[in-house]
């Protein structure tokens, strides 16, 4: 059992802010567990560089350059693009007559066509949208409302979703991407796995404007236990778990998540509240075994012999 804080306890091992949460009772602590954190890591920094770089191109640019963002599904695309996006927020504008939209973040529709897709982007800019208007005037008033609101990124998400539709529709939405881009003339950023890359890869001219950046899979490397050191900055446990140092911990960490960022998170502060409900303090290999979360492994074992116990 750990002792109760005392004044002379800086916590060492966290991060500034997290140390006046370790400070607090052990359900408090429990209760911030889910609260939205920012890991950083290498990776991350450079892309956000990048977009940083697209961002400052703004609108009028002749050719400017876009920027494809894949990987696999939970291994911190879209958050990395919410962190861009609240880099630089909405507002009203000088005179107040309207917001400005600096970064336009839209997803793409899970049934695809160009209506819905020119519906997210009206809806994300809080603009009327008909059920029973016309492709034509949907074109119109994004065209027309995103230089109004002064939009100098659009970020597309989960853009493997045009695969749904037929080879024509998906077609229709990478000219769609060229005419937004050449039209506005503002740099396009799109998020998706490597399904949204091969698609891209259909059409020379749009691979050639979206220059790829790739989020692989985590694997037991420097770069791992770094992310692993940041990830126990974050949680509010008054003793050190050595995460990035205990190999075998590291080991138990990826094989339980695939390697993918949100499930290590969800891991990790599942373990974190095994751990304080426990009394105790840090993540060790008890805290990660009895912590209430299944990998993706452990997920599809469970489905198949749910499916294999129904036939």
């Amino acid at each position: 059992m750990s002792a109760e804080p005392e004044g002379s306890i800086t916590y060492a091992h966290l991060s500034p802010l997290i140390r006046e949460l370790a400070a607090l009772p052990a359900p408090d602590r429990i209760a911030r567990l889910h609260d939205r954190r920012w890991i950083r890591y290498s990776r991350a920094d450079v892309v956000l560089g990048k977009l940083e770089t697209l961002f400052e191109y703004g609108p009028g640019s002749l050719r400017p350059p876009n920027l494809l963002i894949a990987g696999p599904t939970n291994n911190g695309k879209s958050m990395i693009a919410e962190r861009f996006r609240r880099a630089h927020p909405s507002g009203p504008s000088e005179h107040g007559e309207h917001e400005i939209i600096p970064v336009l973040l839209v997803q793409m529709p899970a049934s695809p066509t160009i209506r819905r897709f020119y519906g997210a982007i009206l809806s994300a800019l809080n603009a009327p949208v008909s059920p029973h208007g016309t492709i034509e005037r949907a074109e119109r008033l994004t065209l027309d409302i995103l230089p109004k609101v002064g939009t100098r990124v659009l970020v597309v998400d989960e853009l493997h979703n045009m695969l749904a539709g037929s080879w024509r529709q998906q077609r229709e939405f990478l000219n769609v991407l060229r005419f937004l881009g050449n039209t506005l003339r503002i740099p396009i950023v799109a998020l998706g796995t490597k399904e949204a890359q091969i698609a891209l890869r259909s059409d020379d001219q749009i691979e050639n404007r979206f220059e790829p950046f790739v989020l692989p899979r985590w694997r037991d490397d420097h770069e791992f236990a770094r992310l692993l050191a940041s990830f126990e900055a974050s949680l509010p446990l008054r003793t050190a778990s050595g995460l990035a140092i205990d190999a075998d911990l590291r080991a138990r960490i990826l094989r339980r998540t695939g390697g993918m960022i949100g499930e290590i998170n969800a891991l990790l502060v599942n373990a974190a509240r095994a751990s304080l409900a426990a009394g105790r303090e840090c993540i060790d290999r008890q805290a990660i075994d009895k912590a209430d979360y299944r990998g993706p492994d452990e997920r599809r074992a469970i489905f198949d012999a749910e499916l294999r116990r129904g036939a």
